[in-house]
Parts: structure tokens; sequence; C-alpha cells
């Protein structure tokens, strides 16, 4: 390495870690505390330093690698590679059908919410990945599926199983309504729109108070039934544990909504994967490769674009329905731009069109950062560590800021995502 390429290199990390400093000094070098007088504020230069000298030393480090040719892999390691990760998809299903057995509520509770995410990536890797068609607003259909259910229930006492199918309809129709305006936008044009999009039926939500309850919400939303079974710690008739004698526990209800929406996953990454074999399907991948091409192909553009919009968000006001079962009470502040960020994040990490990336992506980013707040705070107390304890406690205040280290590592590192190829759709064999 010259002595020029060095200097250069010193001078680019000292520039970033400059710019790492007016950063995160107010972000993270200045906290909030309840005093005597109200709130005060405390600095905490130790933490802005270290941050400042990780992003020093990263790009120092990648300033000064050595770019080399690249090494191809033999071909028995890509036949390796390859059957692991046919491997990996049947290891992770079998984990998730018997995850539950273990009885701890904690563990299946964090698996639902993460199955709930990457039911919500395989949904927008629809409308992302095979059609390639940035959608920041995707967290709007989540919102009409819940507050669908939510709705029906409460003005029609309709349950669960009826609503759902309901709920997935009307996000459809709501995704078409968005298509409609956009079929001329691409890339940050089409993006925008979407962003507003979301905001838009966020503040609906917010101001139509005679229909939506506003921000109050809506409360008291009803479980699912397993066959007209209530999951009721009454255990009385008609309810599961009396049904089949047992004594009733909340973990009952928990496992079967786990299993519920494991059932929704399954069908909506079976329901993707069979539509990518269809016309339908390779019209998607043409579309996202080249919209001039299609149009002079004789593909209807304006029919592929819609039924994107339109089945994406069907899968959405499916997660969106079981979110509201789930959790017994919505608000307009549960679908906010960030958990569109979140998804979308989640889709680009795994890998544009890559449905095993994406599930992958989502238990990294949804369950793994959860764990690792777990594992401090055990840590801490196993310990006695007051700072393993706040580290664990100030974790969830960044997670935003972790997604986006993640996405900049992992686009330095894999620009395709962490799967970066998947088998094709067609396949022309050898004559």
């Amino acid at each position: 390495m010259t002595e020029a390429r060095t200097q250069s290199a010193f001078r680019d990390a000292g520039l970033s870690a400059l710019i790492a400093l007016g950063l995160f000094a107010p972000l993270i070098g200045l906290v909030t505390e309840n005093g005597d007088n109200g709130l005060t504020l405390r600095a905490r230069p130790i933490a802005v330093a270290v941050v400042v000298v990780l992003v020093f030393a990263g790009r120092l480090l990648m300033l000064t690698r050595a770019p080399g040719p690249p090494v191809p892999r033999k071909p028995a390691t890509n036949e390796a590679l390859r059957r692991a990760g046919q491997a990996v998809a049947p290891a992770l299903l079998v984990f998730a059908l018997v995850l539950p057995l273990g009885g701890s509520r904690y563990y299946v509770d964090l698996a639902t919410l993460v199955l709930t995410y990457i039911m919500l990536g395989w949904g927008l890797n629809v409308v992302v990945g095979l059609a390639g068609l940035l959608d920041l607003g995707y967290v709007a259909f989540y919102a009409v599926g819940a507050y669908s259910y939510a709705l029906l229930a409460e003005n029609f006492g309709l349950g669960f199983w009826t609503c759902l199918p309901l709920a997935g309809i009307l996000a459809a129709f709501a995704g078409i309504l968005l298509g409609f305006p956009v079929l001329r936008l691409r890339g940050d044009y089409l993006a925008i729109v979407t962003l507003a999009f979301g905001e838009i039926i966020r503040v609906v939500l917010i101001n139509w108070v005679s229909f939506t309850h506003g921000p109050n919400g809506i409360t008291g939303i009803p479980r699912p039934t397993l066959f007209g079974l209530a999951f009721s710690m009454d255990g009385g008739e008609g309810t599961f544990a009396g049904f089949f004698n047992l004594e009733p526990e909340t973990i009952q209800r928990v496992t079967f909504l786990y299993y519920v929406i494991l059932a929704l996953a399954l069908l909506t990454n079976w329901f993707t994967l069979r539509l990518r074999r269809t016309p339908l399907g390779r019209a998607w991948e043409a579309l996202r490769e080249d919209e001039t091409a299609c149009r002079s192909l004789g593909i209807d553009v304006t029919v592929t674009k819609l039924t994107a919009f339109g089945i994406g968000a069907m899968f959405g006001g499916f997660a969106g329905a079981f979110f509201a079962t789930r959790q017994a009470f919505i608000s307009p502040e549960s679908f906010t731009f960030i958990e569109s960020a979140t998804v979308l994040a989640i889709v680009v990490l795994g890998g544009l069109g890559s449905q095993l990336g994406v599930a992958l992506a989502a238990i990294v980013m949804v369950g793994g950062l959860e764990l690792l707040r777990s594992f401090l705070s055990f840590l801490a107390e196993q310990m006695g560590s007051e700072l393993f304890a706040g580290i664990a406690n100030e974790l969830p205040l960044y997670r935003m800021l972790v997604f986006g280290l993640a996405l900049v590592v992992v686009m330095v590192l894999r620009p395709r995502g962490m799967v970066s190829s998947r088998a094709p759709t067609i396949l022309m064999e050898a004559r």
C-alpha cells in the first residue's frame, strides 16, 4: 500500500469519524433523566467516543483492504452450499413446528412476532422483489386488514375466520386503488407516492373518530376460536379447556395463535412460490428487469402492476387481521412508517425475490435483537453488571439504528442480500 493511498485512507476515515461525531453526539451522547426540577440532560461522552472510534476503524479497514481478483469457487464448494441451502428451509420448518412444545411463553410470543414479520416480508416481496415496484407505504395495507377485522367484528359480530378473507379482499382493493395513480411512476417518484399513501391512511384513522374511534383505537377485539371452542380462562362449556378436560392456561391461547400465524405464513409462501411459475409471475419478473421490453413483448403492464399491488396488499391484510386478533387492541400508532421501513429492510437484507432470505432476515433482525436483549439481561443478573443492564434497557431505543447499521454492512459485503441467488423460475434443459 503506497504512502499516498495510506494518507488518503486516513483522511477519509477521519472525515467519516467527524460525520459520525456530529450525527451521534445528540442521539447517543445526550440522554434525558427525571430530576427534582423536571427533566435534565446527562452527557455520555464515552458512548459517543466508542461509536466514533468504531466508525473510524471500520472505514479505515474498508479502505486499506487490498482488493484482489475474485476467487472462483470450486464446483464441490458450490454443490455443498447448494445442498446446505436446501436443508435450511426444512430444518426451519421442523423447528417452527416443535417450538411451542418447549412450553416457554416468552419464546412462543417472540416466534409469533417473527412469523408476523416473515409474512409481511413475503407479501412485500411480491411487490418489491418480484415486480420491482418500490413500496414505502406497505403498512397501509397492514392497517386496512387490522381495522377491517376490528370494525366488522365490532359492528356485525363476525368471527375471525369469517373476517380473515374479507380483510384480505379489502386490503387488496386498497392496493389496487394505490396502483391506479402510480401506473406511470417509477423509482423515487413511486416510493414518494406510496409513502404518502401510507401516511394518508394513518391520518384518516386518527381523524375519522366516528368510524375508527380515532387515536383511542379499538378494544375488545375477539380472539379466534378452534372449531367454535373459545380459549377462555373460565374453562366452562364451549371452551377449549372444558371440552378436553384441561386446566385453563394462557399458554394454550398463545400456542394456538402461534400455529395460526405459522399456517398463514406457510400459505403465503406456498401461494407466492406457485405464482412465480405462472405467466403472471414471469410477467412480474420481466417488469422488474425492463418495463419497456415488457411493453414491446405485448405484456399488459397495467394489469401486471395492479395484480402485484393487489396480491401483495392481500397478504398484508391477512397479517393485519391476525395482528388485531392477537393484540385485541389496535390504534393508529401501531401503523407508522417505522413498520414499513422495517419490513422493507427485511426484504432488502434477505435478498430481493428470495423467500428463504426474507425469513432469515426477519429471524435475525426481529428475533435476534430481542434475544440479544434477553441475553444481556441474563448476563446482568448473573454478573451483577450495571453496564449490561443499561445496554439491555436501552437497546430497544436504538433498534432502527441497528437496522440501519445492518443495512450498511450487508450492502457493503453482500449487495444483493443475505441470499443473493435463488432457483430460476424457468430452467431450459439441454437437448
